[in-house]
């Protein structure tokens, strides 16, 4: 049951229905007399060893639907990937400020820090409840159908193919797109929704799942490009070759690292620009461009999913619900009924903990580089409603004179 004090959190990179989570936590929180205070930390974990805590039960249901309606993370967010020195020291603030129940919305290190958090209270017989509420752009939990964020970013990178494509019938030539994932292809392969015709783009889609081969990719572009007279091409930015090594540490002579001693794959053009500069080298394609998506996927404004925002705020209340009825500490997770509905659950933190969910191989074509209906199927109902349409020109020639 909810007592006291309750605390919640934003962790990892931000998306556009992240604030829906937290105000479902918020109001939800607010409903039960048993609540005395409702703390947000600002940046996540960091913020609350810092002890940077705004007091949410005095802000306005007003405003929080505003926020709610809002993309990023209105708290703030971190990319700290608490150890257990770590972990002891948010224990340590938590148990200061005596909050009793701790909602933190984020991936699958968030959900690893809530369970070395719970382990932590446990050895101590401190009375905390650690609820783990899902978020990635990445779609890469575990357990979970599908997670919030997810949808959203599926949306923009689906629209923002569509309208790569009309530019790229127009002036024709070679097109890279870079999308996020590192691990999981999931958000590269929603480009595939963008087509309408037979022969629109991306017409080569190369996710993680799948290695990576140079030769075969040069080879792949080049047949799109002599059958159509055009290629636009979405690609993962964790490609790898067959050892596992990133193809932009293959390629580049020098890469960027993050503090966790990862390579550095968003926010950075190296990718887009090594793979159209070999293009241009081994094709003869004079017309190459690329792009790297990078941050503009997360919080996109107006290419929000209806159906993500109305998720992402039931995952934030149904944590609240299992905080106040249930006894288990655990993640909320998403499973699909029927064509299309969901139904929630609370899952043991250690099932999504520190794991990553891949594309299963029934939604990559066989020659590794499309997609299968099966996954159109999937993503279709998650983009929501009022996706825009693209129309042509009928071919109605008029014939030559002076080319007889």
């Amino acid at each position: 049951m909810l007592q006291g004090k309750v605390l919640v959190a934003q962790g990892g990179g931000p998306t556009a229905v992240i604030n829906e989570s937290m105000v479902g936590a918020v109001l939800e929180s607010r409903k039960f007399p048993s609540v005395e205070l409702v703390y947000g930390a600002y940046h996540g974990v960091s913020g609350i060893v810092n002890e940077d805590f705004l007091d949410l039960t005095r802000e306005t249901t007003h405003n929080l639907e505003l926020v709610a309606k809002t993309p990023c993370s209105a708290l703030g967010s971190t990319r700290d990937k608490p150890d257990l020195k770590y972990c002891r020291e948010i224990f340590k603030a938590l148990k200061a400020h005596q909050i009793g129940t701790f909602f933190y919305i984020g991936g699958n290190d968030s959900s690893d820090t809530l369970r070395i958090l719970s382990e932590e209270a446990a050895k101590a017989e401190y009375p905390l409840k650690c609820i783990h509420i899902p978020k990635t752009i990445d779609n890469d939990l575990p357990i979970n159908d599908h997670t919030p964020g997810f949808p959203s970013a599926a949306r923009f990178v689906a629209n923002a193919f569509a309208g790569v494509n009309l530019d790229n019938r127009a002036l024709q030539g070679v097109y890279v797109g870079v999308v996020m994932g590192r691990h999981a292809g999931f958000l590269t392969a929603a480009s595939a929704l963008g087509r309408k015709y037979d022969d629109d783009g991306p017409h080569l889609i190369y996710v993680p799942e799948r290695s990576f081969d140079m030769d075969s990719f040069l080879t792949e572009v080049k047949a799109v490009y002599d059958r159509l007279g055009r290629c636009v091409v979405a690609v993962s930015e964790g490609i790898h070759d067959a050892t596992g090594e990133p193809m932009v540490v293959k390629l580049a002579k020098e890469v960027e690292k993050d503090e966790h001693g990862n390579v550095q794959l968003s926010g950075t053009s190296a990718l887009a620009d090594l793979l159209t500069g070999a293009i241009k080298e081994k094709t003869g394609i004079k017309r190459v461009r690329g792009d790297t998506f990078g941050y503009l996927q997360r919080s996109f404004l107006g290419c929000v999913s209806d159906v993500d925002q109305r998720e992402a705020r039931e995952v934030g209340e149904k944590a609240v619900q299992y905080a106040q009825w249930g006894t288990d500490n655990g993640s909320v997770t998403i499973h699909r009924t029927g064509f299309y509905s969901v139904e929630y659950k609370l899952s043991p933190l250690e099932a999504v903990a520190g794991k990553t969910k891949v594309m299963p191989d029934q939604f990559i074509g066989r020659d590794g580089a499309n997609v299968t209906d099966d996954f159109l199927m999937y993503l279709r109902p998650l983009l929501g409603s009022g996706m825009p349409d693209v129309f042509r020109l009928r071919q109605n020639l008029v014939p030559k004179i002076l080319q007889k």
